[in-house]
């Protein structure tokens, strides 16, 4: 008798599933990641509800401001003091938040298939880890992230918080976030449907203006 096997993405979430992130360290509880969760999702939502497709926005020019929005979140909430244990290592776009000293990126994508970008780990984290976790053995090749998953319109669908390990990214925890709806909607795109200003005609744009 034989037995189906799961696929790649199914056995990498059923071999991490069950180990929660406050067990990898105590300063992942829930609340914080939550809170780090939500200004992913609302900064995402702003990007949504400014996207002007008449403009010529498209998936990648919002994906790139979505990136920028939510990165900027964190950034403001750790430095506005918001949340005292929420930091930044690395402001940089290889962006690097701290959560009480503990560092973790994120990206948008399937939490079942991180890319390569996703798995390469920068120097800084890495010492960032070993010394959060004060073993540099049980750091080696251990990386923390946040999957936003998004909709077809964009939108955050889900954030999963990712325990990866090593360049082909073995699962050590696959944990969903609890979001509300609220965190993850977006309000309506601005010039969206109907009313869109045509285009001004050649003959209306007066020469020097």
């Amino acid at each position: 008798m034989t037995m189906d096997t799961p696929d790649e993405g199914e056995a990498r979430t059923i071999r991490g599933a069950g180990r929660p992130p406050w067990e990898l360290h105590p300063a992942l509880i829930e609340e914080r990641l939550s809170a780090c969760a939500r200004l992913l999702a609302r900064g995402r939502a702003d990007a949504v509800a400014m996207a002007d497709p008449w403009a010529g926005d498209d998936a990648w020019s919002i994906g790139c401001r979505a990136y920028s929005f939510s990165r900027n979140r964190l950034r403001q909430a750790a430095e506005g003091g918001r949340y005292k244990w929420l930091g930044v290592l690395d402001a940089t776009h290889h962006f690097i938040f701290l959560i009480d000293g503990v560092p973790v990126r994120f990206f948008r994508g399937d939490a079942d298939e991180p890319t390569k970008r996703t798995l390469r780990q920068q120097e800084t984290e890495a010492r960032q880890l070993a010394l959060a976790l004060g073993d540099a053995e049980s750091a080696e090749g251990l990386m923390f992230r946040l999957a936003v998953e998004t909709g077809e319109g964009g939108e955050v669908t889900r954030v999963v918080f990712l325990a990866l390990r090593g360049e082909d990214g073995a699962v050590e925890c696959f944990w969903p976030v609890p979001l509300d709806n609220a965190d993850v909607s977006a309000p309506p795109r601005r010039n969206a449907g109907a009313g869109l200003p045509p285009p001004l005609a050649t003959g209306m744009i007066r020469r020097g203006a």
